[in-house]
């Protein structure tokens, strides 16, 4: 699913955040990436999804090349991202925010599916009100959610529990397990949060 070798990759010419990185996850797997802030891990996140150049290696998903296509070709491939920080639309409304991410891959119906209201409830409670006055952990689940409704084959997670209630983190955990062992998600999460990687990752 994917194979990573060697990777050097920063954010200025010459800089090396990432120094010969190298990783591999087969297809299903639930895998975390740990470490101290600054470490790299949100920089290598960043650098499968081409929002940073590398300078050199391989980074190879379901046997294409990743290094050097544009974002919104590796999510037509099949690869969902939820950065650090939720990065949602707050003047948004909820549907208006789950159409995001439907845009961008033809073929695909713009039609908001019910069972991406089913993950969360309280989605579909709130569907018509702007996603800028949910709490933190409500906008998790909706950018959670907007990534996965595009039914991406591996799923990116940045610090999902960051500045979230224990009660939603433990929720936002279940979901995303059954996903991945129902529909055979594969799923690589950054996290610090020891109790949510238990609960999650196999490796």
């Amino acid at each position: 699913m994917l194979k990573v070798e060697n990777v050097i990759a920063g954010y200025l010419a010459g800089s090396r955040v990432l120094d010969g990185f190298s990783m591999e996850m087969k297809k299903g797997e639930v895998v975390a990436l740990l470490g101290r802030n600054g470490m790299g891990k949100t920089t290598f996140l960043k650098a499968l999804m081409g929002h940073v150049a590398i300078s050199q290696g391989s980074m190879l998903f379901d046997g294409q090349e990743l290094a050097g296509k544009k974002p919104y070709e590796i999510a037509r491939m099949g690869m969902g991202y939820v950065p650090q920080g939720r990065d949602i639309f707050s003047d948004f409304t909820v549907e208006e925010n789950l159409r995001m991410g439907l845009l961008g891959h033809p073929g695909k119906s713009k039609d908001i599916p019910d069972w991406a209201f089913d993950l969360f409830p309280i989605l579909r409670e709130r569907r018509t009100q702007r996603a800028g006055s949910f709490s933190g952990g409500q906008q998790q689940q909706l950018a959670i959610v907007r990534a996965l409704i595009a039914k991406p084959k591996l799923l990116l997670l940045d610090e999902p529990s960051e500045g979230i209630q224990p009660s939603i983190v433990q929720d936002i955990g279940r979901v995303l397990s059954d996903i991945a062992k129902e529909q055979g998600l594969t799923i690589l999460l950054v996290e610090q949060n020891m109790e949510l990687v238990l609960g999650m990752a196999q490796r």
